[in-house]
């Protein structure tokens, strides 16, 4: 009898200390790419990209992803540390490497001999409570951004640029808090800031498939025509007119509506071939204000909103209840309209939201109410990077992505003192309880002297508590002693926080394996 075995990849197992081995010389590899990015000091990396061209970059995650080990376990250690800093770039927008630095930290302190006796779960228990004693820490010395603050964030986030975080910082005291801040190529060597009405929702891509920005990965329209259905779109002949006429005029199109699963599939099928230029997105807005929200959108876009549930018809559908942007930018979560202008349509709805803000007495539906007044008053700040070349452009456009994101950080929750002095003051005014606290509490310091080693500045690393002032530490530019806030050096708290947790999210599952299987490579098996 003859069997017909499946065709399966050979896997190659490895087990205990030895798998933990290699998994942390990947971890190891990738770290000292990327941490020495870090800090003011730090420096650029030069790596080879798919066409084998050069591109220069002191973005911590755009290192991290540019790394594929050759050993399949190394990688896959590599590969998790990455997965920390994905997240906090996510999150936060920034502490990319920061993340990475202590990552790289705790498993190093983790499998550190003394600790050997202790079981997984002890020490996994011990840095989660320590995790928490460091984040309350972190919040309880944090401080509300005001001032050059503001300039300060940005600047350091581009690598000590006091040009760039200039413009920056101008760009979100120009749009204000509930305003948006945007990065785009500019057609000269110039950088400056454009201010353009716009509006951010939250509402982000469905599908992987409307991306047009890989990089970014991001679904980009310039001048789309918006379409907003309040009810189900159940099949692709009720919108026909609409997809015939974008087509037919090489337009683009918003789709502002639930779609059934057989309309998002006929389009994507047309979006693959590249007949149409289109993204879906869903109705923005929740709780009891969300219908209300919707109609704020159709005014920003000159749209009319359909719904079949409201006795419209859809199959009836003209033309001219579409609206117009000058552009549409939809990531993950949100989706960034740049509006054509201010209608006088849009003034009084901004009149009648203020007036329902002021009469309401209800705390929870005012939130709800100054939510929709933020959209129908925003405004959007466009970056434009010019450089002299296209490697100085790619590196520079790096640099501002990381401050924008860091600047709306700071605002969003504050900041703590830079330069890893916030977790270092953490790590000396917090006891350790247990042995995995201990372990935390010593990780830690790494970005700190992480950021001095990069500077070239020689600092013994000791065990004992860190003998200065909270909130002072060193300015590796000029090498003194420093008050850290008063002199500019500082970290938005949300993206330390984030960093740190989930550095210990992927150093916790790290540690907890035993067995790690990789696909075996041909030169192998034979």
């Amino acid at each position: 009898m003859e069997y017909n075995l499946p065709s399966e990849i050979v896997k190659d197992l490895n087990f205990g200390d030895s798998a933990k081995d290699r998994i942390i010389k990947g971890v190891d590899k990738l770290a000292q790419a990327v941490k020495s990015t870090l800090g003011a000091s730090g420096k650029c990396v030069i790596y080879e990209d798919a066409r084998g061209m050069p591109v220069i970059t002191k973005d911590g995650v755009t290192v991290a992803e540019s790394v594929v080990l050759f050993d399949p376990v190394e990688n896959m250690g590599a590969t998790l540390i990455k997965e920390s800093a994905r997240n906090t770039v996510k999150e936060a927008g920034d502490g990319t490497t920061t993340a990475i630095v202590l990552a790289e930290a705790l498993i190093k302190e983790v499998n550190k001999p003394e600790y050997n006796s202790n079981t997984i779960r002890e020490i996994k228990e011990g840095i989660n409570s320590g995790a928490k004693k460091v984040n309350d820490y972190l919040k309880e010395n944090s401080l509300e951004i005001k001032g050059d603050m503001l300039q300060s964030v940005s600047a350091i986030s581009c690598n000590n640029d006091l040009v760039l975080g200039k413009i920056i910082s101008e760009a979100y005291e120009k749009v204000g808090k509930d305003g948006v801040v945007l990065m785009e190529g500019s057609d000269t060597e110039n950088t400056y800031v454009e201010i353009v009405d716009g509006v951010q929702i939250e509402s982000g891509l469905t599908s992987p498939h409307f991306i047009t920005d890989i990089d970014k990965q991001r679904s980009i329209l310039e001048n789309p025509l918006v379409l907003i259905v309040g009810s189900e779109i159940p099949n692709i002949r009720k919108i026909q007119n609409v997809l015939e006429f974008v087509i037919k005029n090489n337009r683009s199109l918003l789709i502002v509506a639930p779609v059934s699963q057989q309309v998002k599939s006929a389009i994507l099928m047309n979006k693959v071939k590249n007949t149409i230029k289109i993204n879906i997105i869903d109705l923005p807005g929740f709780g009891p204000t969300k219908m209300e929200t919707i109609k704020d959108l159709a005014i920003l876009t000159g749209a009319t909103v359909v719904n079949e549930e409201l006795g419209d018809d859809l199959d009836g559908i003209s033309l001219d209840i579409l609206g117009e942007v000058e552009k549409s930018v939809t990531d993950d979560k949100n989706t960034i309209l740049t509006t054509l202008e201010v209608t006088e349509d849009v003034t009084e709805r901004i009149k009648e939201v203020q007036k329902l803000k002021k009469n309401e007495k209800n705390g929870f539906l005012k939130k709800f109410i100054e939510q929709r007044l933020a959209m129908l008053s925003g405004s959007v700040g466009i970056i434009r990077v010019g450089a002299d070349s296209k490697v100085e452009l790619k590196e520079k456009k790096d640099r501002v992505e990381d401050a924008i994101y860091a600047t709306k950080a700071a605002l969003k929750e504050g900041i703590v003192p830079g330069g890893g002095i916030a977790l270092m003051d953490a790590s000396a005014k917090i006891t350790a309880k247990t042995i995995g606290e201990k372990i935390l509490l010593k990780a830690i310091q790494a970005p700190f002297y992480t950021i001095l080693d990069n500077a070239g500045i020689d600092y013994p690393d000791h065990d004992d508590q860190w003998s200065k002032m909270e909130g002072e530490g060193i300015d590796v530019v000029t090498g003194g002693e420093v008050d850290m806030i008063k002199s500019g050096i500082i970290d938005p708290l949300l993206v330390t926080k984030t960093a740190l947790k989930n550095a210990i999210s992927v150093v916790s599952t790290i540690i907890s394996a035993n067995c790690v299987i990789s696909n075996m490579r041909t030169n192998e098996s034979s």
